[in-house]
């Protein structure tokens, strides 16, 4: 049984919220832990930005009341928790990584929180996020740059980089992101945790300009798969005011995971067929998870499904939704805008139905030759993210062993190209590379089949964790 005393800011998720269950440990304690972290941690990595301490300990005390008045309470009672801070939360400072939102309170939660906030976490502040979560490294204007919890010179990755790196330092026992082009996969990948884009509609999105643009959706960031699965049972479900939500309950989700690699079909890849340039240590890691599969009596190929209209369908729908969202703002603002977030937005400009049409063509090709490819195959492997943590002190990396990246999107390839599919990818922590910098395996299923990624995920961390 957990006590007080075997608990510390880096227990599992799991662990916290059974041990303030169990009253072995009230909310206040538990938060005082985490504040102090807090305190220790994040002037270096500024990774929780609008942080409350004193709200954040009256919602403690109200965790506390609630469980001793005998009320039926949340699987999450008495967590401390910060909301990404592109997620509107009621009453609390959301910026989404902008000057011309430096001051925005919203009036009232969105989907994700006002799930999450039901659950009963006792909310401490916000995450950091690149400026309109635009970007797989966490900087802005209004707060800085978050750093990497396991080498502050580098990139805690983005657009989830907040999220991640005060996951991974111990800050917060659980985290939620949002992913478009890799957010939550690529800072679980640079900051050592796990973090998972569910199959869209998983977990829905209200409210919303565009119902019907799925490219981006919510998810869950945790230190173990367990822990993610726990904070997928609380995201996820249907919700009448989001059209496309998937049906299943939450609850569905919840952990407990079993799962076991024996006898399934594993493609693993280090560059989907050279569809992307991988760094050569990363790409090492990867293709040596192919051994551990093996062994876990998996059967594994090289085989890799073709993807080639993923490119063209991610940068239009992308620059089409940027423009779509953003082009008034750039207009009255022009110098409130980093330049590469400008030059997408501008990009879209030039768009037109018919360039549209073709993506969304695209798309529809992509899914059904993933459907084909599960058919033969349960799993995908490939990483997470193409490089490991660069320094933080540039915007994206510039080369992939020596060879120039074109763009600040070139390196992100590994991610957005799933992206696309509209399949469930998961990021899990496997191997470092030589300066001990974490690396991800990015884990992909077939369409709606979460629960079965998330076992398989947690398989895959029980082998990594005895290699």
């Amino acid at each position: 049984m957990t006590r007080q005393a075997d608990l510390t800011p880096d227990s599992t998720a799991r662990a916290q919220a059974a041990a303030v269950r169990a009253k072995q440990i009230s909310a206040r304690e538990l938060l005082d832990l985490h504040l102090d972290r807090i305190g220790a941690r994040n002037p270096e990595l500024n990774a929780i930005v609008s942080l409350d301490p004193e709200r954040a300990r009256e919602g403690a005390a109200a965790a506390d009341e609630a469980l001793a008045s005998g009320a039926e309470v949340g699987p999450l009672h008495g967590l401390p928790f910060a909301f990404k801070d592109t997620h509107e939360v009621a009453g609390w400072r959301t910026t989404y990584g902008s000057v011309l939102y430096a001051d925005h309170v919203p009036a009232a939660d969105e989907l994700i929180v006002e799930r999450v906030r039901r659950a009963g976490v006792v909310v401490v502040g916000k995450t950091n996020v690149p400026e309109f979560a635009a970007g797989s490294h966490t900087f802005n204007r209004v707060f800085g740059t978050t750093l990497n919890p396991h080498d502050t010179s580098r990139s805690a990755g983005g657009s989830s980089g907040g999220a991640a790196s005060a996951l991974a330092s111990g800050m917060v026992p659980l985290a939620d992101g949002s992913d478009m082009g890799g957010s939550l996969r690529n800072p679980a990948s640079f900051c050592g945790v796990v973090g998972l884009r569910p199959t869209l509609g998983r977990v829905p999105q209200w409210p919303a300009a565009n119902h019907w643009e799925t490219t981006s959706t919510g998810g869950p960031m945790g230190r173990t798969v367990d822990d993610v699965a726990l904070l997928l049972s609380v995201m996820a479900g249907p919700d009448a005011r989001a059209p496309q939500a998937l049906g299943d309950a939450g609850s569905s989700y919840a952990p407990p995971l079993s799962g076991s690699l024996s006898g399934l079909r594993i493609a693993v890849t280090p560059d989907l067929g050279g569809a992307f340039a991988c760094d050569r240590e990363v790409a090492s890691i990867v293709t040596s998870s192919a051994d551990t599969l093996v062994a876990a009596g998996a059967e594994v190929s090289g085989d890799v499904p073709d993807l080639r209209e993923g490119e063209d369908v991610f940068r239009t729908l992308r620059a089409w939704h940027f423009q779509a969202t953003f082009a008034e703002r750039l207009a009255a603002h022009p110098d409130a805008f980093k330049a590469s977030l400008a030059d997408n937005i501008r990009a879209g400009e030039s768009l037109t139905g018919a360039d549209v049409a073709r993506a969304y063509a695209g798309r529809t090709t992509l899914a059904h030759r993933m459907r084909a490819f599960f058919v033969d195959h349960d799993l995908l492997v490939l990483p997470a993210s193409q490089v490991p943590p660069f320094p933080a002190e540039v915007e994206y990396p510039t080369a992939i062993n020596g060879e120039p990246t074109e763009s600040y999107l070139d390196w992100m390839r590994a991610a957005y190209l799933i992206t696309v599919t509209g399949c469930p990818a998961i990021s899990v922590p496997y191997g470092r590379t030589a300066d001990g910098l974490p690396v991800g395996l990015q884990l992909v299923a077939a369409h709606g089949r979460d629960r079965f990624l998330l076992e398989c995920a947690a398989a895959l961390e029980t082998l990594a964790a005895q290699s």
